[in-house]
């Protein structure tokens, strides 16, 4: 006598097909449900970030001794931003060299700003032990995040970036600002 196979399962196996079905849909549901969430999300911070440059000429940052300063004032010459702050000793290395850059070329059109990653009364303390004669403002640690919208990726400290007559950035420096930095930086400019 053959025996047929049963192909009518038993009901503990009716169960878990049926729940394993269930499982398989609702971890597909998740997954999907979490792939468009991202998806928004990214959407919208690429939005959010459409182009940086604009935001950055759109802002303006108090200055240490409570006024306002508008990037906007800063187009159409040359300018060094320099993002600091008072607790990274690299970035306090390297001030005086930026002051003397500055010191030397404001009179060939060349600006040099300070944006501070800190507060106000370190700011303001050291400012008193070292004067700067180019311009600071204070962004606290939003400053970071901003230093990270110009291509600073590892929103390490200091960055510079120099910008063109344009508006436009022409480089990049994560780290310490060396003499040779600042003397390719200058002969660029000055061809524009």
């Amino acid at each position: 006598m053959t025996s047929e196979p049963n192909l009518n399962p038993t009901p503990a196996l009716s169960r878990r097909l049926v729940l394993a079905a269930a499982g398989t849909a609702a971890v597909s549901g998740l997954g999907l449900g979490w792939w468009q969430y991202a998806r928004t999300g990214t959407q919208a911070e690429l939005a959010a970030s459409v182009d940086p440059l604009q935001q950055f000429w759109r802002a303006s940052f108090d200055t240490p001794l409570g006024g306002k300063l508008a990037m906007a004032g800063f187009r159409g010459k040359p300018l060094l931003v320099n993002f600091w702050a008072t607790w990274c000793p690299p970035c306090v290395d390297e001030l005086p060299l930026i002051n003397t850059f500055y010191q030397e070329n404001k009179s060939k059109s060349w600006q040099v700003l300070g944006i501070a990653a800190d507060q106000v009364k370190p700011v303001n303390d050291f400012m008193v032990k070292m004067p700067l004669d180019f311009a600071v403002v204070l962004a606290g640690m939003a400053g970071i995040e901003l230093s990270k919208s110009l291509g600073n990726l590892s929103g390490g400290l200091p960055f510079s970036v120099v910008f063109g007559r344009d508006g436009t950035v022409r480089h990049r420096q994560l780290g310490r600002v060396t003499p040779e930095h600042l003397t390719a930086w200058r002969s660029i400019e000055l061809g524009w």
